[in-house]
């Protein structure tokens, strides 16, 4: 039996994936906003809505938000 650490990272790793590209719901849109405002830095909020930085980034542009960046 492998069910260790390394089936843990592999399922992580699914997911991580698994909304590439997907589109943004509404739900999503709201919870972007609200994380921005809060002065949440891109890092983080990609993170907390397990999307790239690179996405996060584009809808917040899209949005004409500002997301804090860590130096």
């Amino acid at each position: 039996m492998a069910s260790g650490a390394g089936s843990r990272y592999h399922a992580d790793m699914a997911e991580r994936f698994e909304r590439h590209r997907q589109p943004w719901r509404p739900d999503e849109i709201q919870k972007l906003h609200t994380l921005a405002k809060k002065g949440m830095a891109l890092k983080a909020i990609a993170k907390a809505m397990t999307r790239s930085e690179e996405s996060v980034k584009a809808r917040a542009k899209e949005d004409g938000l500002s997301i804090a960046k860590l130096h």
